[in-house]
């Protein structure tokens, strides 16, 4: 694989207008502006310096720095060099590409090859940004909890049913959320010494984020597992777990993306509190492994 695995926006101006889309909720009316344009004319507004993309769109330089960041750049330079390289595919007339630099008309093992290189960078990129210290304050929350709720809606409602299962397997009492109003009413009994752990990409999930306010104003220990570590949600988050925020196109969006970034600081959790809880998750996943063992022996035959 070369370096085209790196990844561009992903595919003629559509793939950029839809990460736009899915990104506006999260930013001001400025940073909107500036959006707007580049997926408009990227090969414009590529020739643009930060001052010229700045005065083009009514907004300042720290503006268009803060919106290239949000893409997921760590600055304008990187958004520039991403759009000349839009507006070059654009113009070459090459097949569009549909996730990374997957274009429609690649072999399957091409497929693969840089789909696995993404996911990679994915998982890189979150073990590089999260915080130990709040893990650490997690696993040790939720290791002496009565008991955790988790909350999730779509593919972060998967990941909080993979993280209730596991917790369940080494005896602790945890359930998964993702009906709203479920997730409310149990979060009202919720207390000190309980844990109520939201599982949301964009930060701004209100089905999530007003559960774990609930649980944040009865005294829970609350948590956030967010690509978004600024968002609404960690207003009511004692700690905060960021994921990696990976650049999403019209095939591959967040709910792809942030999935394989939340199953690790999944994973971090349950690792963490089965080493603390070791004399008791080790018997509680023996035996949880000796109940199933006829199924599988079943199966085999």
């Amino acid at each position: 694989m070369t370096q085209d695995v790196k990844e561009s926006f992903g595919g003629p101006a559509g793939s950029l207008a839809a990460k736009v889309r899915t990104l506006a909720p999260s930013m001001t009316r400025s940073m909107q502006r500036v959006a707007e344009a580049v997926a408009a004319d990227p090969a414009g507004c590529a020739a643009l310096t930060v001052t010229g993309l700045a005065a083009l769109t009514g907004t300042s330089e720290a503006t268009v720095v803060r919106t290239a960041r949000l893409l997921g750049y760590p600055g304008y330079r990187d958004l520039r060099l991403a759009l000349a390289g839009l507006a070059a595919q654009q113009q070459s007339g090459r097949a569009p590409a549909i996730t990374t630099d997957i274009a429609v008309d690649d072999p399957i093992a091409d497929v693969v090859a840089k789909l696995a290189y993404e996911e990679q960078q994915t998982l890189a990129d979150t073990a590089a940004g999260l915080d130990t210290a709040q893990l650490d304050a997690a696993v040790t929350a939720l290791a002496s909890a009565r008991r955790t709720d988790v909350y999730g809606i779509g593919a972060s409602g998967l990941v909080a049913q993979d993280l209730t299962q596991k917790l369940l397997r080494i005896g602790l009492i945890a359930h998964a959320h993702s009906d709203p109003h479920l997730a409310v009413t149990n979060a009202v009994q919720l207390r000190s010494g309980d844990v109520a752990i939201a599982i949301t990409h964009s930060g701004s999930t209100g089905d999530v984020i007003e559960p774990l306010r609930t649980a944040f104003e009865h005294g829970a220990t609350t948590v956030a597992v967010t690509g978004r570590p600024d968002s609404a949600v960690t207003q009511y988050a004692d700690l905060v777990l960021t994921t990696s925020t990976s650049r999403e196109t019209e095939l591959r969006p967040a709910a792809m993306s942030s999935r394989t970034s939340q199953l690790l600081v999944v994973d971090c959790l349950f690792v963490g509190v089965a080493q603390r809880t070791y004399e008791t998750a080790a018997p509680a996943l023996a035996a949880s492994y000796e109940a199933l063992a006829h199924r599988h022996r079943s199966a085999s035959r």
